[in-house]
């Protein structure tokens, strides 16, 4: 079936991004009214044009690929592999006469004997996670567990965020821990992970980035830094890519929000006269996800021993000329654990995701 695939040329960017979550294969192709394909739209291209101010509303036709890679019959499947290893695609439409997709090609069919992990790119940077907050949010779970600790279908959730990066082959991972750290050092002991974990400990809550400056001077090249409740499932390699292309101090991973209001909202002016009535609106933002790449030198900048948040750093870097980045991603690439709804959905969303793996 290819039509989960396929997006007419005037649909707007937003369902766009809904249907690439859809389909989990990250690529669509644009069609006219006679499902000709006219493009291709990845959610890199998308990424791109909401970076440089695009609107979330305007049709795909405007951000898609007009040049893509595709495949004809007959085609040689050595060809075409060799096409998807040297341009890092995942899918090829395969085009009839009339220009319409008769099949799409992925790249788990034709290189069945891989595995997802192996076309992942590897990452080698360590990642830092700061667990040492007290996840009142979270209250009754967290009086007795640390907030990293808390189960979430199957395994604690700092184990769903070392996973994610286990996947590109990430080896290092430092904990900054506080509340209850020794419930935390102890899990790991007993759990003999196949990767380095080393403990950072505050002897005081230090806010969201002041424990980093213990590894001032320490780090050479960039780092990762994530919050302890948040699950980020999107290329993590293209992440620091896009860091290191962009020559970032710092790059922000940042979420599309969507917010319908269900009502009339009332513009007024003169002390109260109506002055127009906007129905049932709808705003776009992009939010702080809490996770960032981060070059090392940027850690000299934070003071020991005090309370000190990341938007502080962030603040600091760019009053200095430093460069902060945004890499957007999708909401449904971010599961927050954070408060006790976001939790339930991530909940569900994980267990669903075990069901379709046969886990």
């Amino acid at each position: 079936m290819t039509g989960e695939y396929l997006i007419k040329r005037e649909a707007p960017v937003w369902d766009a991004l809904r249907q690439l979550e859809a389909t989990e294969r990250k690529t669509l192709f644009v069609v006219d009214d006679d499902e000709r394909m006219i493009g291709t739209l990845t959610d890199g291209d998308v990424r791109r044009w909401i970076l440089k101010g695009g609107e979330l509303a305007a049709a795909v036709a405007e951000v898609c690929n007009p040049q893509p890679t595709v495949a004809r019959k007959p085609y040689e499947l050595e060809s075409l592999r060799a096409t998807m290893v040297d341009l890092n695609i995942s899918s090829i439409p395969v085009l009839d006469e009339q220009d319409r997709v008769s099949e799409v090609l992925h790249w788990d069919q034709l290189f069945a004997e891989r595995t997802v992990q192996e076309r992942l790119r590897p990452i080698d940077l360590p990642v830092v996670i700061m667990a040492g907050g007290y996840g009142t949010r979270m209250s009754p779970f967290t009086t007795v567990l640390p907030k990293p600790l808390v189960p979430i279908s199957g395994r604690t959730v700092v184990e769903h965020i070392i996973e994610a990066f286990r996947e590109h082959c990430v080896k290092t991972f430092y904990l900054s821990v506080n509340h209850k750290a020794r419930l935390i050092e102890s899990y790991f002991e007993d759990l003999e992970p196949p990767y380095d974990v080393r403990f950072i400990h505050e002897t005081k809550p230090l806010g969201t980035a002041g424990s980093l400056s213990a590894l001032a001077g320490h780090i050479e090249g960039d780092l990762i830094v994530t919050n302890c409740d948040v699950i980020i499932r999107t290329d993590l390699a293209a992440v620091t890519e896009h860091h290191a292309r962009n020559d970032n101090d710092i790059t922000i991973v940042a979420s599309l929000r969507n917010f319908k209001i269900p009502y009339g909202v009332c513009e007024i002016e003169n002390g109260g006269t109506l002055k127009s009535i906007q129905e049932k609106p709808e705003y776009n933002f992009l939010v702080n996800t809490g996770l960032y790449v981060v070059k090392g030198s940027v850690l000299d900048r934070i003071p020991e021993g005090v309370q000190f948040h990341f938007t502080h750093l962030i603040d600091a870097v760019k009053e200095s000329g430093g460069r902060v980045g945004v890499f957007p991603i999708s909401d449904k690439a971010w599961l927050d654990t954070g408060e006790w709804q976001e939790y339930r959905a991530a909940v569900a969303e994980l267990s669903s995701d075990r069901r379709r793996n046969g886990r």
